[in-house]
């Protein structure tokens, strides 16, 4: 079995499920609700999204050869000038998902070898994408609980509803 093939997969499922939720949550929310925050000082989907797309672009462009923090990068500006508008948001969104698809698929068995360096530390393949997909998760959560709070019972929950756990595990098992 080739695990590195494997690995690669895997990863690119789990981005994929990641984006996904992302995108379903997008769809329920409107110009005004990219924009929310509970106090001045939170950051609203438009600030998160900002920085999630700064931060895909600068780790996985040429990452097999260059350090994932890249010297053009605008972290700062990423936390205080939001996306203007949902378009925008979006466009940001789907650059940053494209540019890290794109890496992952460059992954081959002749270079899963190879060191990755984020702010000039040394990571493998492995560790480099654990890294990502797991500040990715923890601030596609940020978005959700936000889109949840901003439309209320307008939500459309993205998972198994409350009260039908029971009856989706009864349909998981038939199959």
């Amino acid at each position: 079995m080739d695990y590195s093939d494997n690995f690669i997969k895997s990863a690119l499922f789990e981005f994929k499920r990641y984006k996904s939720i992302g995108d379903n949550t997008f769809l329920q929310l409107n110009e005004e609700d990219i924009h929310w925050k509970l106090n001045k000082s939170d950051n609203s989907i438009a600030l998160i999204v900002k920085h999630l797309s700064g931060n895909m672009l600068s780790r996985w462009t040429n990452f097999l050869t260059e350090d994932g923090e890249k010297p053009w990068r605008n972290r700062e500006d990423e936390f205080t000038n939001p996306y203007e508008t949902k378009i925008e948001m979006l466009a940001g969104w789907e650059a940053g998902w494209r540019c890290l698809f794109e890496a992952l698929n460059s992954v081959t068995l002749n270079n899963f070898d190879t060191t990755i360096k984020i702010r000039n530390e040394s990571h493998t393949i492995v560790e480099a994408v654990h890294r990502q997909l797991a500040h990715y998760s923890s601030h596609i959560g940020q978005i959700v609980l936000l889109g949840k709070m901003i439309k209320a019972e307008n939500w459309t929950a993205l998972s198994i509803p409350k009260g039908t756990s029971e009856d989706f595990n009864k349909n998981m098992f038939k199959k």
